[in-house]
C-alpha cells in the first residue's frame, strides 16, 4: 500500500514539473518574440533605408535658375524640396509642373533671414521627406547700384545675411547628415561681385565676396569627409525674370530678351541646370570646387574694365 507521504511527493513532483515546463515555454516564447521584433524592426529600417527618396533642395528657387535647376534634379528621380521668399502662386507652378512630368516636389516658403527657419526646414526634409544629397544655395543679395551714401547699414546687413549667413546656416545643419551618410553635395550660386568688387556695390561685394571665401573653407574641412562644395560664378546677364527682370522692369527687360537672348547672348537657366546636374555627379577624383558661367559673348570678368554693360538698375 502506498504511503500518504509518497503520494504527496510524487504529486507535489508532478505540478513541479508542470510549472517547469511552462516557465521554460513561456520564457521561449519571450525570447523568440523578442528576437522576432528585433528581426522585424531591423528589417522595417533596412527597408525604410532602401526606400527613401534622395531628395534635392533648392533654397531661392525662383523662375529663374533655382526651379529650373530643381526640375532637372526631379526629372533624374530625386524628389525636388522648392523654397523661395514669396510668390505661392510661383511656387505652386513650378511644383505643378514637376509633377506633370513625372517628378515629385515640395514647395516652402522660406524667410532665410528668419532666426532657426533654414534649420527647422532642413531638419523637417531629413525626417518627414527623405535624405538630402543635394542642397542648392541659390539665394541672392543683388540691391542695384547704391553709393556708399545711399547704401543703410541695414541695407548693407541684410545683403551679408542672405549671401553669407543664410549659406553658412544650411552648411551648419545640413552637412552633418551628409557627413554622417559619406556623401553629398553643396552647390553655391555666386556672382562676379564675388572675385571684384565695383563702385556702387557695397553690400552686394561683401557679401557675395564672403560666400566665395566661406565656400572655400567649408571645402577644405568637408571634402574629404565625402561632401562636395561647389562655387558657382555666375559672371553675365541670366534670362530670369524673377531677378534681372524686376530690377531691369518688363520693358527693358522685353527689349534684352529681343536683342541679346536672341543670339544667345543671355544666360539660359535650362543650361545652367545641365551644368549644376553634372557637378553634383562628378566623381570624387575629379571634383569641381569652382566654376563660372557666362555666354560666349560676354568679356571675362577679368578682362572687364567696367561695370557690365547693363546696369541692373530698376526702370
Amino acid at each position: 500500500m502506498i504511503s500518504k507521504d509518497l503520494i504527496f511527493f510524487l504529486h507535489s513532483t508532478l505540478i513541479l514539473g508542470f510549472f517547469l515546463i511552462f516557465l521554460t515555454f513561456t520564457t521561449m516564447s519571450s525570447l523568440m518574440h523578442k528576437n522576432s521584433t528585433r528581426r522585424i524592426n531591423k528589417l522595417t529600417h533596412h527597408l525604410t533605408v532602401a526606400t527613401r527618396r534622395k531628395v534635392c533642395v533648392v533654397i531661392g528657387a525662383g523662375s529663374g535658375i533655382g526651379a529650373t535647376v530643381a526640375k532637372r534634379f526631379a526629372k533624374a528621380g530625386m524628389v525636388a524640396c522648392l523654397c523661395r521668399r514669396s510668390d505661392e502662386q510661383g511656387l505652386q507652378k513650378s511644383i505643378q509642373e514637376i509633377q506633370a512630368n513625372g517628378g515629385t516636389a515640395y514647395g516652402f516658403l522660406l524667410n532665410a533671414i528668419e532666426t532657426d527657419s533654414i534649420e527647422k526646414l532642413i531638419d523637417k526634409i531629413e525626417t518627414e521627406i527623405g535624405e538630402i544629397h543635394v542642397a542648392v544655395y541659390n539665394l541672392g543679395a543683388q540691391i542695384g547700384n547704391r553709393s556708399l551714401e545711399a547704401t543703410s547699414l541695414k541695407t548693407f546687413e541684410i545683403g551679408w545675411r542672405l549671401g553669407c549667413m543664410g549659406l553658412y546656416r544650411l552648411a551648419k545643419c545640413v552637412t552633418p547628415y551628409m557627413v554622417q551618410r559619406g556623401t553629398g553635395t553643396v552647390l553655391v550660386t555666386s556672382a562676379t561681385s564675388a572675385m571684384r568688387g565695383n563702385k556702387g556695390q557695397h553690400s552686394h561685394a561683401a557679401a557675395m565676396g564672403g560666400r566665395r571665401m566661406l565656400c572655400q573653407t567649408l571645402n577644405d574641412e568637408l571634402a574629404s569627409k565625402g561632401v562636395h562644395i561647389c562655387h558657382i560664378v555666375v559672371d553675365g546677364i541670366v534670362d530670369a525674370p524673377d531677378t534681372v527682370g524686376k530690377m531691369l522692369g518688363p520693358k527693358v527687360f522685353k527689349i534684352l530678351r529681343e536683342t541679346r537672348g536672341a543670339k544667345d547672348g543671355l544666360i539660359r537657366p535650362l543650361d545652367v541646370a545641365e551644368t549644376y546636374f553634372h557637378l553634383a555627379n562628378q566623381h570624387r577624383s575629379t571634383w569641381t570646387f569652382e566654376c563660372d558661367i557666362r555666354s560666349y559673348i560676354d568679356t571675362a570678368w577679368w578682362n572687364r574694365k567696367n561695370n557690365p554693360p547693363i546696369a541692373l538698375t530698376k526702370e
